[in-house]
């Protein structure tokens, strides 16, 4: 009688742990109705980016705690028959590069042959994405430009309404450099998997920066009364933390 009841603890622990792993492959597959409810508003004749970019950051969120919860709860070993990572991946690439840079052309807000410009930065994502060395977890860091285009998008946006022709032609030589990025081998810091203490730096300041972005939404792509152009420079503080800090992580670890 006590062995059955061990048994029967067990089986239900096991069948238990199999149930949660299922839910977290569930939770990252969600992530897909956010890109479709971004895309269906890309879509409309009168589109307002303000919804495609709160459905993206709804993605976001999803993808920034998924990871965490499938280390934490061993989705690998209770559910091997699901991969997790090639869902993410799917899910990431449509909603970090392909609806963001099908948004800029969809806005017009790039100069000259915008389909070509998003064309190119959508292969250049895709060769990021099939690398096999793309995610180095465990240095913290990803190989190439990890195809941020759903920030990238935002700022273009800001830019383009806020400076012009001139802002579309500066997003423009930006798009071009991060697309080679993309493909060179320069790491770039996973943040929530970089080393102490900046995975703390880089997690707070990426928390603060990404309140202020949504603090910018609520009349984008226009700037906000409250802080006109000087609230746009600010923002771009952490994004120049974020590459100089990469950029000086990759050198002096690459050279140890």
């Amino acid at each position: 009688m006590f062995t059955t009841d061990l048994n029967d603890r067990s089986e239900r622990r096991r069948l238990g742990r199999k149930v949660r792993a299922y839910l977290v492959h569930i939770f990252t597959a969600s992530g897909v109705a956010f890109a479709f409810l971004a895309m269906a508003e890309v879509i409309k004749a009168d589109l307002d980016p303000r919804w495609v970019f709160g459905w993206l950051t709804l993605a976001v969120l999803i993808d920034a705690a998924d990871g965490p919860l499938a280390r934490l709860w061993d989705v690998e070993s209770h559910a091997p028959r699901i991969m997790g990572g090639t869902i993410d991946l799917i899910v990431d690439y449509l909603t970090f590069t392909f609806i963001p840079l099908v948004l800029v052309w969809r806005m017009d807000w790039l100069p000259g042959w915008d389909g070509l410009w998003v064309t190119l930065a959508m292969v250049a994502s895709l060769f990021g994405f099939a690398n096999t060395s793309a995610k180095q977890a465990q240095d913290g860091f990803f190989l190439g430009f990890p195809s941020y285009w759903n920030v990238v998008a935002y700022y273009v946006g800001l830019i383009a309404v806020e400076y012009g022709p001139l802002g579309g032609h500066v997003s423009l030589c930006i798009l071009f450099v991060l697309a080679a990025l993309t493909v060179i081998p320069i790491r770039f810091v996973y943040p929530n998997r970089v080393s102490m203490p900046w995975r703390a730096v880089v997690t707070g300041g990426g928390v603060l920066w990404l309140g202020l972005l949504l603090a910018l939404l609520p009349t984008f792509p226009g700037l906000p009364d409250w802080g006109g152009t000087g609230v746009l420079w600010l923002s771009f503080v952490f994004p120049a933390f974020y590459f100089g800090l990469s950029f000086w992580l990759d050198w002096t670890e690459g050279r140890s």
